[in-house]
């Protein structure tokens, strides 16, 4: 069943390279990044597991955690951290889970048969401190991602979140944003008392809060 923006994101326990860990309890008050990658020791793997762990810490400073996915059992996921230290410069600093059974791609459609019916594709989810689902993405297992990008939508999501704006094409941290049509100009007075610029009743651009 395929998983959609604005659902509760499955639950479930699962060992990792940190532990066991109890997912929802886990993101406790926190965004999330849950994220699989198709198989250990492979190379575009190898690179973005090393991207991740470069970023880490950008990550943290939006109080997001990062977990990582394989349906490699947890002695293969121990076996391969070495060489993703070794290749990319970068050490792993967040929790891989050991999913050999397939419980946890199974419950977040992880594995499209028509892909490969043995691994999973690279899929990413965003999950809010709510446990709501906020943002999918799927790629194929040849194709690294973006994870600049994860943390450009992230940007986005947390101002949609905590001052009632959206972003425009290509925006970046810093860049203008525009007010969600649902906020009257009555009520956008109040949180954007600089005011704004309207190019049309329903676009209304301004200056990026807090920044």
């Amino acid at each position: 069943m395929a998983i959609r923006l604005g659902d509760t994101a499955p639950d479930f326990t699962a060992e990792t390279t940190d532990g066991a860990v109890h997912f929802h309890e886990w993101i406790g008050n926190s965004w999330a990044v849950l994220f699989s990658h198709p198989k250990d020791f492979t190379p575009v793997c190898t690179t973005e597991l090393g991207e991740v762990a470069r970023l880490k810490s950008e990550f943290d400073r939006r109080n997001v955690k990062v977990i990582g996915l394989s349906v490699d059992p947890l002695e293969s996921h121990k076996g391969w951290v070495g060489d993703i230290a070794e290749t990319q410069g970068h050490a792993l600093n967040f929790p891989l889970i050991a999913d050999p059974d397939r419980n946890v791609s199974q419950l977040y459609d992880m594995i499209h048969p028509n892909a490969s019916d043995n691994f999973t594709v690279r899929s990413v989810f965003v999950i809010g401190p709510d446990k709501k689902v906020k943002l999918t993405i799927t790629y194929p297992a040849s194709t690294g991602r973006n994870f600049e990008e994860v943390l450009r939508v992230i940007d986005s999501l947390q101002l949609t979140a905590n001052h009632q704006v959206a972003t425009p094409v290509n925006w970046r941290h810093g860049d203008d944003c525009i007010i969600v049509p649902a906020l009257s100009d009555e009520q956008a007075k109040e949180k954007f008392p600089e005011g704004w610029k309207t190019l049309k009743p329903y676009l209304r651009i301004v200056k990026q809060p807090g920044s």
